[in-house]
């Protein structure tokens, strides 16, 4: 009974703590652009096609390039 206690307890205290961080998370604003981090790699790739001039071929391991 006293182990049922201390989970219980424990499970309180990383709930409260769960609910403090986000709390923090949005006063610091984190939640601002959540849209924009799902276009950061894509933008990435699309400069780096722009600046070779060319797409980009896949090799398939043996060295030939896949069209």
């Amino acid at each position: 009974m006293e182990v049922t206690w201390i989970a219980i307890i424990a499970s309180v205290f990383m709930g409260i703590g769960a609910v403090l961080i986000f709390v923090f998370a949005v006063k610091k604003n984190y939640f601002r652009n959540l849209e924009d981090a799902k276009y950061q790699m894509f933008w990435s790739d699309v400069e780096e096609l722009v600046e070779s001039g060319k797409p980009k071929k896949k090799e398939n391991g043996n060295g030939d390039e896949d069209a």
